[in-house]
């Protein structure tokens, strides 16, 4: 097995620590608000990754941490009028549900950053005795990045460069610009636990090295995350852990690429911010997770109605080939799980892995005409190797009955959605067009555009 390291910019054989098992941390949500695509798009990447360690016969502990006290926290819980921990339990039981509905096991430790306070506060006096942080005048703690001759190398920058290109906040309690907070002194009023420095709370970097060392140990396997924490979050992970221990903090460095929406970052300012909820409220959440599970784990996904409605009728290509037989998921493997383990041996290929699945698919699909004897077999092998993806876990006249009621609007209601969204068009609700666009997509209607108006089409599933 072979996985792409993003310290060294390679695809590395992979060696776990010890023999048969592997322990990986993952950077998870900090729980102000309702998780969104770019967090799906985390969760599956690394539950297809868990998933099929597992299928490879490793003792896999996965740990992905919640980060539950954050300046964000603060903010929305006073926005809210409502109790920190009100507000980040909410969240969780939502990320919870969110995760469920997209077939996502739950990690084997799902360390809270306030449950790790002591721990925290011992690493940040360590890094202080050996003269990696300073207390200041303030009640704040800093690191010091200069003090780290390794700074800068999971993304292969050099300091004087960051400083010529940074945008820092001016803060006179610094001895460098560069230097990043691992202590926050409270404001009066605000929640705080005590410290040798005084009451305050911790900075976010911090809570990640101290969660993943004393769930997992001085050093692990594998260490995820999003694209976008990289720099500066990952890189003062290895700062502070490495500093403190004196080891080398993790071996293999992975992190899924970003979602994008009609080809275009997604933000709330461009108007395409979607919540998991929001998207899994039109679509069937078995069809989101397969457009995230078909681009490989380091590329963009484009969401969009076209990407979701193939999607959809990939799925259907799958189901109905299942349609209508007995699975024998005890058969014995064939070639087809010789070419999905290579494709996911080479760092979680999915594309390549689901490539056999369609071949398997097309295979089962002769011989229930053919060899109706071979069908159960392929399959049996069909759903064991999907399983390993999270996929094809509802049964196939379940999926595909949900797939037929979907086009369930008359032609006078689909005219009637349409002049309601030339409506919002017209005054500029263009969220509330998109949305219906979407509605529409998800019932497998299909809206072009054009100077002479819009016109539809019903897409086969």
């Amino acid at each position: 097995m072979h996985i792409y390291n993003t310290l060294t910019r390679r695809k590395e054989p992979f060696s776990p620590l010890v023999a048969g098992k592997v322990s990986m941390y993952v950077c998870g949500m900090t729980v102000y608000d309702y998780c969104h695509l770019g967090h799906a798009r985390v969760m599956v990447a690394f539950d297809v990754i868990t998933r099929y360690l597992r299928h490879r016969g490793y003792d896999v502990t996965y740990v992905r941490n919640i980060t539950d006290i954050d300046d964000k926290i603060l903010k929305r819980a006073e926005e809210n009028g409502e109790s920190i921990s009100a507000l980040t339990e909410r969240m969780i039981a939502a990320m919870h549900e969110d995760e469920a509905r997209l077939n996502v096991l739950p990690p084997s430790q799902e360390p809270r950053a306030t449950g790790h306070i002591g721990d925290i506060v011992a690493m940040i006096e360590t890094l202080i005795e050996k003269g990696f942080a300073y207390a200041a005048a303030n009640g704040d703690v800093y690191y010091r990045v200069r003090k780290f001759a390794d700074y800068g190398k999971l993304n292969n920058r050099q300091l004087d460069d960051m400083r010529s290109g940074a945008r820092v906040d001016v803060d006179v309690h610094k001895e460098d610009p560069l230097d990043f907070v691992l202590w926050k002194a409270a404001k009066p009023g605000e929640a705080h636990w005590h410290s040798p420095w005084g009451d305050g709370r911790p900075g976010w970097h911090i809570e990640c090295s101290a969660m993943s060392t004393c769930c997992l140990g001085d050093t692990f396997d594998i260490h995820g995350g999003g694209p976008d924490l990289t720099f500066p979050h990952h890189e003062n992970e290895i700062a502070q852990s490495e500093a403190a221990t004196g080891k080398t903090y993790v071996n293999t460095w992975m992190h899924a690429g970003a979602v994008r929406v009609n080809q275009e970052k997604m933000s709330k300012s461009l108007g395409n911010f979607f919540t998991i909820r929001d998207v899994l409220a039109e679509h069937d959440p078995e069809v989101v997770r397969y457009l995230l599970v078909a681009s490989h784990y380091r590329s963009a996904i484009n969401y969009s109605v076209d990407s979701l409605v193939e999607a959809r009728k990939s799925l259907t290509r799958l189901y109905t080939a299942l349609d209508g037989v007995d699975a024998d998921e005890q058969a014995a493997a064939s070639d087809a799980s010789e070419r999905f383990t290579a494709a996911m041996d080479d760092d979680f290929n999915t594309p390549i892995a689901l490539a056999a699945l369609f071949d398997l698919a097309r295979d089962l699909n002769r011989a229930k005409s053919d060899q109706p004897a071979e069908a159960p077999r392929l399959a049996g092998e069909l759903k064991r190797l999907a399983s390993v993806l999270g996929l094809l876990q509802q049964t196939p006249q379940t999926f595909l009955k949900g797939a037929q009621q979907q086009v369930a609007l008359s032609e006078s209601e689909i005219e009637a959605k349409i002049a309601e969204r030339q409506a919002a068009k017209a005054n500029k609700d263009f969220a509330q067009a998109d949305a219906i666009r979407d509605e529409l997509a998800a019932l497998g209607i299909i809206l072009k555009d054009s100077r002479e108006g819009t016109t539809w089409v019903i897409e086969a599933p």
